[in-house]
């Protein structure tokens, strides 16, 4: 009897790591990680001023008070606090890195894929169409030599 032997762990890890959609995670994480920067200055640079002028300066001190008295901040606070400015600010960060991942990475990607999948059609109908053409012309060359070997018996 002979016994298969079993993949070594490592082994098991390696082809774990060489399957393609491991590596895609991989560089989305650290993309993802990157944008993430750009977006949190986008709203620290931006976003946050524009609130400014409306009212304060940061998202995070809009709350609204559930039960009194809600006086203070951070551990010194009193009274039950929804603090719904963080939730927004939160909300906007990602609303912001969806679109950025969006329209810089997805779309032109979908795009490109698109474009590539039309030039392969393309080339496969023209490579059906000239078989079927080639196919035709060798028919009709066939048709033409039988009637000449016809035609060649009956004049002899």
């Amino acid at each position: 009897m002979s016994e298969k032997k079993a993949p070594s762990v490592l082994q098991g890890f390696k082809a774990f790591l060489m399957r393609g959609n491991v590596v895609d995670l991989a560089v989305a994480v650290v993309i993802g990680a990157a944008f993430t920067n750009i977006v949190n200055s986008v709203v620290k640079g931006v976003i946050n001023p524009v609130v400014g002028a409306l009212g304060t300066q940061s998202l995070d001190s809009y709350s609204s008070c559930i039960k009194e008295p809600c006086t203070g901040t951070g551990a010194s606070a009193t009274g039950i606090r929804i603090l719904w400015g963080s939730v927004l600010g939160a909300t906007l960060n990602f609303v912001i890195t969806a679109a950025v991942v969006y329209f810089l990475m997805v779309l032109p990607m979908s795009r490109f894929l698109a474009r590539q999948e039309a030039r392969r059609k393309a080339k496969d109908g023209t490579h059906e169409v000239m078989e079927v053409t080639e196919l035709e012309v060798l028919k009709e060359i066939r048709d033409a030599l039988v009637a000449q070997r016809g035609s060649g018996r009956n004049g002899s």
